[in-house]
């Protein structure tokens, strides 16, 4: 480990060899002609991101905001999770109805390890890459509790939903700049190919991505 971070460094130093002491980056102006801005909306959009959703294995339900807090239950009951925890901003129509929802007001790892699921929304979604942005506060809430648990139900509404990742990214600003927001980016369950290039998945958080896409009644 130590030889190949000594590699990487001195490949880094090499690298910047020819660069002025007093250049900073602002000095070097950067290309920015890459796509910015996504060609999709409405409908096709969010199409876009269910189907990049399910390349990452991940289970998508589209539901109109009266039909959240079923799904949700009926999310619960599939993967037999009787308790679920669920940030204090989740708002009340998003919770299970039948399922035991604990707050979380500050629970350790190992109380999290005893619940099965949490239930969460999230700050924004990109269509392009089927990603959801987690940003540690109100309804993402703590990141710990989408790393613990065995399921992570995620709650995302279409006007959440950006077409790319400059877009997604743009929108952060004020949480990153202002507060600090610690910012996770989640593309379907957890999962590593790390031994001999076999898939598993739940090794680094949920084994299991379930994502509500809460739309108007006549697009779902």
């Amino acid at each position: 480990m130590s030889a190949a971070r000594d590699e990487i460094l001195r490949r880094i130093r090499s690298a910047l060899a020819d660069v002025p002491t007093r250049e900073r980056p602002d000095d070097v102006p950067v290309s920015r002609d890459y796509q910015r801005q996504g060609e999709l909306a409405g409908a096709p959009l969010i199409q876009r991101f269910a189907d990049r959703l399910r390349d990452y294995d991940a289970e998508v339900r589209r539901v109109s905001p009266a039909e959240v807090g079923a799904a949700v239950a009926a999310a619960c009951v599939e993967m037999q999770c009787r308790s679920v925890t669920v940030p204090p901003a989740l708002r009340s129509e998003w919770r299970p109805p039948g399922i035991r929802v604990i707050d979380d007001d500050g629970l350790t790892a190992h109380e999290l390890d005893e619940i099965d699921g949490a239930v969460t929304g999230c700050a924004s979604a990109i269509a392009e890459t089927g990603t959801l942005i987690l940003d540690g506060q109100g309804e993402s809430g703590r990141r710990i509790i989408t790393l613990v648990p065995d399921h992570h139900i995620c709650i995302v509404t279409a006007d959440q939903v950006h077409g790319t990742v400059p877009e997604a990214v743009a929108g952060l600003g004020p949480a990153v700049r202002v507060q600090g927001a610690p910012v996770t980016l989640v593309s379907g369950p957890s999962a590593s190919s790390d031994i001999e290039l076999s898939r598993v998945e739940g090794v680094h958080g949920p084994r299991h991505l379930v994502v509500v896409i809460v739309a108007q009644a006549a697009a779902v």
